[in-house]
């Protein structure tokens, strides 16, 4: 399966700010942590998802690789 765009699974814009990206991050990590939704294998995966796009997209430096990838 191929790793869809990370802003995407944010759901914000390329140009975001910080302040943007960490608010819709929080707000999906609330509403798809496993222990909101026990047993739910679409939502642990969707929530791990959702961690590893805000953990690039949170650094600068791995932010600017991944735009120029």
């Amino acid at each position: 399966m191929a790793k869809r765009d990370y802003y995407e699974v944010l759901g914000v814009k390329r140009g975001a700010s910080d302040a943007e990206m960490k608010s819709a991050y929080r707000k999906l990590a609330m509403q798809y942590h496993p222990d909101r939704n026990a047993g739910d294998k679409d939502s642990e995966h969707r929530f791990k998802e959702i961690n590893e796009a805000y953990d690039v997209l949170k650094d600068g430096d791995k932010r600017a690789a991944y735009d120029r990838f």
